[in-house]
């Protein structure tokens, strides 16, 4: 299940090319998984500046497993490479905002510290 409908024009000439670029400048995370030169699943994280926590988050935003693969730790190797990253940048913390894939994350050594609100502009 998706919160969103994604329009792949937008996605090809505009939101990936972004994600890339964020990735190669270091202000993003986008590991992917390849099966027979094809990808299978990837994960895209952002990494913020802040006040509160006196350096970097990296916030863990979509993983996403082709759904014939999921349940074979192709999602977990993904977040792990990515907690591996947040230490090699000392970013102070990795979170997540999920609600239907708390258990999945919590698995993974996440803990639960708020509730996430947002504001749609449409």
């Amino acid at each position: 299940m998706t919160s969103y409908r994604p329009d792949r024009v937008v996605f090809d000439d505009v939101t990936f090319p972004r994600a890339i670029e964020a990735a190669a400048a270091g202000r993003a995370e986008l590991p992917v998984a390849e099966q027979d030169s094809r990808m299978v699943a990837y994960l895209l994280a952002l990494r913020m500046p802040t006040l509160f926590a006196g350096g970097t988050i990296l916030e863990l935003l979509e993983l996403t497993v082709d759904a014939p693969l999921r349940g074979r730790g192709t999602g977990s190797a993904l977040v792990r490479a990515v907690q591996a990253r947040a230490r090699e940048a000392k970013d102070v913390e990795v979170t997540v905002p999920t609600h239907r894939a708390a258990d999945f994350y919590r698995g993974l050594g996440f803990h639960e510290t708020a509730v996430r609100l947002k504001w749609s502009t449409t």
